[in-house]
């Protein structure tokens, strides 16, 4: 018996013991005065079985029937083995199939084809969310198995906002410098400069070796007085994190289910279909409606590139990833050799030179003309040491001979002698 079965037993017990009146039992029972007598009336003549729910054991009006769930569990096991209840729910929806979540969660596990997962997590204090749309930025690369299989490996850049978790996202083949600039230029581009960036360690954005000096995204966020914010940990900055696991599950089954497997049609359906449908699901407002984003400023892609110092030779020349660029005349005075030039590579491979913020032309040279290098004569081996003949050579075995018989022709006379010697 339920909770609340037992209590209308205990009451109707009393009533018959005749402690309370029916009364007094509707209000223990928290029942109207014609409930109770209804109640009490099935006690009296079913006893303890007439208070259980008359329902219970029943099969429910609304049971899906169990020739469309054989056709939910077959069609989910055909196409979507892999996908979580909730979005296996949204696409069966798509074929007609309309069911809740849990409910299709139920079915799975009654025929044991489901078992969720539970992860046990350390207890973490929840950091509060910035009250301002573009106070800070999360933004992190999400190295994954993307096209399983059918491509090359790539990376998913995300950058999600803190306050409203509007998320931007685009992939890439890599996760580099220039990766991170055309991403955060896109967002820029769309909603302006905002306050901060929270990032992870990664070399694009500290140099382990040399922390006191910024990288080049972190010279360029310096300029733009953006606050770069360095996460100790994963888990700092969340948000992004989770963004990862939800992209990881539902994007690479979308890609699967169209058919996509390069760089430039997965870039074309997160911007026009999957990012405007998340945010729109997933985005919240800010608790303050002030956009802290700033205004970008002008020739905002030379800011946003790498940009190292070149010193140029006597000949007007300077070296730039073994590449040659010859100054023209007409860029600079006759006193430019050995001086300092900043050159910019911007996002689609352009190349400009600077120096004291005047551009400079030139023009790219091919492979310098190596120097000729005269062949070295062959030095003739010559070969001075003294021969001498080995043990085994024939005439040392010859010398070995002839020293032995002279010395078995000696040896009588030595031996007649010491014969003498001892026998006198």
């Amino acid at each position: 018996m339920s909770s609340k079965e037992r209590l209308r037993l205990d009451a109707m017990s009393r009533v018959k013991r005749g402690e309370i009146t029916v009364v007094e039992a509707a209000e223990l029972m928290a029942v109207s005065l014609r409930q109770a007598r209804r109640i009490s009336k099935r006690f009296k003549a079913a006893g303890d079985q007439g208070l259980i729910h008359k329902l219970r054991g029943r099969t429910s009006n609304h049971r899906i029937p169990e020739e469309l769930r054989d056709k939910i569990v077959r069609r989910h096991q055909e196409r979507y083995r892999d996908f979580g209840p909730t979005l296996a729910s949204e696409k069966l929806a798509e074929e007609g199939l309309v069911l809740s979540p849990d409910t299709l969660a139920l079915i799975l596990k009654e025929r044991h084809l489901y078992q969720p997962m539970r992860h046990r997590k350390k207890h973490r204090r929840r950091r509060e969310r910035r009250k301002h749309f573009g106070s800070m930025i999360q933004i992190d690369g999400s190295h994954h198995d993307w096209f399983e299989g059918r491509a090359n490996g790539c990376v998913l850049m995300v950058m999600v906002d803190d306050a409203t978790g509007r998320t931007w996202a685009r992939f890439y083949s890599a996760e580099t410098t220039e990766a991170a600039f055309d991403v955060f230029g896109r967002w820029v581009k769309n909603q302006g400069v905002p306050r901060s960036l929270y990032v992870d360690r990664h070399s694009i954005y500290r140099d382990e070796d040399h922390p006191e000096k910024p990288t080049q995204f972190g010279r360029a966020m310096r300029e733009l007085q953006v606050e770069l914010i360095l996460a100790r940990s994963p888990q700092a900055k969340g948000r992004v994190e989770r963004k990862h696991r939800v992209f990881q599950d539902r994007l690479v089954k979308e890609l699967r289910l169209r058919g996509i497997s390069d760089l430039e049609q997965a870039n074309v359906l997160l911007e026009k279909i999957v990012l405007p449908e998340f945010n729109k699901r997933y985005a919240i407002d800010p608790v303050l409606e002030a956009d802290l984003h700033r205004k970008a400023p002008e020739r905002i892609e030379e800011v946003l590139c790498v940009r190292e110092q070149r010193v140029v030779g006597n000949d007007w020349c300077i070296r730039w990833k073994n590449r040659w660029l010859q100054i023209e005349l007409q860029s600079g005075s006759a006193g430019l050799a050995g001086r300092k030039v900043t050159v910019k590579q911007l996002g689609d491979g352009k190349l400009l030179i600077e120096r004291e913020g005047k551009k400079l032309s030139f023009k790219e040279l091919g492979n310098r003309p190596k120097k000729p290098i005269a062949a070295k004569a062959k030095v003739q081996q010559v070969n001075n040491r003294r021969w001498r003949p080995g043990p085994d050579h024939p005439f040392n075995r010859e010398s070995r001979a002839i020293q032995a018989s002279r010395a078995r022709a000696a040896a009588p006379p030595r031996a007649a002698a010491l014969a003498r010697v001892s026998h006198p």
